[in-house]
């Protein structure tokens, strides 16, 4: 008959069953942690600065300045750049955007219209709601990015006004081209646009 040898258990010691308990609770939290950080977010916005007046509407024409980045590296892949324009006052600085379904990607389309003028937001776009799974040709967004944009709104206008101004600037545009057109002696000033940004 083979016999067992008891060997006796010690008694806990009164600090370590509290040092016991708070390991497991740190490894919980620190799970828990892991696992909300590995859950793809949501479309969201953050208001940095708050805006003021009413928000623009389906139709309008909203001039920002942004910043886009990717999400999971914070690597910057487009920014807007102010264009000089040869007559002042007609158009606000900044990148002009359509409110309309499929001038930008979604989560764009969607956040202007909760974004007030002189508000400045951070803007967190899911891939679904950007490129998805297919990016445009040639842009360094990798399939299925999230997206970050960092986004001051400096004005919105309505498409009857935006259309008006663009008939201004195009005629003071022409005028300044004169008979020669671009290039010639009476020619296009540097730094006129060749084409509305954003579009």
């Amino acid at each position: 008959m083979t016999e067992v040898t008891r060997v006796p258990i010690q008694p806990i010691s009164k600090g370590s069953l509290t040092k016991i308990w708070l390991g497991v609770v740190i490894a919980l939290l620190l799970g828990a942690g892991l696992a909300w950080a590995a859950v793809p977010k949501g479309f969201n916005i953050e208001t940095i600065v708050e805006g003021e007046g009413p928000t623009p509407q389906e139709g309008d024409m909203v001039f920002v300045r942004y910043k886009g980045s990717l999400a999971a590296t914070g690597e910057v892949f487009d920014e807007s750049q102010d264009i000089p324009l040869p007559v002042e006052g007609v158009f606000p600085e900044g990148s002009p955007f359509p409110i309309e379904p499929d001038a930008t990607i979604e989560g764009f389309y969607k956040g202007l219209q909760q974004m007030q003028k002189g508000g400045t937001y951070e803007l967190y776009i899911p891939a679904e709601m950007a490129y998805g799974a297919e990016p445009p040709a040639g842009a360094p967004i990798p399939p299925n990015a999230d997206l970050i944009f960092e986004i001051e709104v400096v004005d919105f206008m309505s498409r009857e006004v935006f259309d008006r101004n663009l008939s201004i600037l195009q005629r003071a545009m022409e005028s300044q081209m004169g008979p020669a057109g671009p290039g010639g002696p009476q020619g296009a000033p540097q730094g006129a646009p060749g084409a509305v940004p954003g579009n």
